[in-house]
């Protein structure tokens, strides 16, 4: 059933109106990864099966000879059913909790599109999961791999009780996350990149594993453009450690050009791997992110 702004309230993370928009849409991965389970993706070599598996609205491209009539008819809107296939794909979000994920809406920005894209999956009858990293030391928080529907609620339930805070850098915590996980699909990356570490190593394992990584970059507008002038001291709220700058407006220059350079690397290291890479505003709205951006860009329809 669809669901609509009348309704009460089904997640915390998402309106409802944007919750049904979302289930109309599909993920678009590059290289097609699959897992010879079910699923809707279809595999290079094809695959198909006569068990039902669920129902969803129709969108422009879909195959018209798998709308259900019946249902037209008596409801005056298509569907399209879906049927379980030899080939599936797996959908894993790795949210970065860590402290410096906390400073103005990022953490709540990265939960709400780890919503989205775990909602698409569902809703195409793929795997979801979800890893969730904040204290490095400790086994990520984990939402073993469900599907369908009737999964929503335990998605947007795990998404909606998750706590960030912690010192785990993002390179860590991809390798964390890929010594418990199986599957061959899509990786969805969400974090603000901010580390020390090496990311082509945990780039390449991604790789290496089957799976293409969608990374999103989550900046605060402060980040991306500071106002800052005179003496300060620059705190590192995940390790603590304390610079102090004279001048501060003199650096603007230089600090822009490493985080251009940074936002510029990333984007290389992903797409050399066949991957994806955004770059967005915790401020920017959640709507023009999900049905203008990713569409634009080719991660969804």
């Amino acid at each position: 059933m669809e669901l609509t702004a009348t309704q009460a309230q089904f997640t915390t993370l998402l309106d409802n109106d944007v919750l049904a928009r979302l289930e109309k849409m599909r993920l678009m991965p590059r290289r097609r990864l699959t897992n010879r389970s079910r699923g809707e993706h279809h595999a290079a070599k094809g695959g198909t099966s006569t068990e039902f598996a669920d129902y969803r609205d129709y969108v422009a491209g879909d195959d018209v000879r798998y709308v259900d009539w019946n249902i037209f008819a008596r409801l005056e809107r298509p569907y399209v059913k879906l049927y379980r296939h030899e080939e599936e794909m797996h959908v894993v979000s790795i949210v970065d909790a860590s402290s410096s994920m906390q400073f103005d809406g990022k953490f709540e920005k990265a939960r709400q599109l780890a919503a989205a894209f775990g909602l698409m999956g569902l809703m195409n009858v793929e795997r979801v999961s979800t890893f969730v990293c904040n204290h490095a030391g400790r086994e990520p928080l984990f939402m073993p791999p469900c599907t369908g529907r009737v999964s929503r609620r335990r998605l947007f339930d795990f998404l909606e009780k998750i706590e960030g805070g912690g010192d785990f850098p993002i390179d860590q915590a991809v390798e964390a996350a890929l010594r418990r996980h199986r599957g061959r699909g899509i990786v969805v990356l969400l974090s603000d990149f901010l580390t020390f570490g090496d990311l082509e190593r945990p780039l390449n394992m991604l790789f290496s594993a089957g799976l293409e990584v969608f990374a999103v970059q989550i900046l605060a507008p402060s980040e991306i453009d500071p106002e800052v002038t005179g003496d300060i001291r620059l705190v590192d709220c995940e390790s603590g450690h304390t610079v102090d700058v004279s001048s501060a407006g003199d650096l603007l220059g230089i600090y822009q050009e490493h985080r251009l350079a940074l936002e510029e690397e990333l984007g290389i290291l992903c797409r050399q791997r066949s991957g994806r890479f955004l770059s967005i505003s915790s401020r920017d709205p959640l709507d023009w992110v999900l049905f203008d951006l990713l569409r634009r860009k080719g991660w969804a329809r």
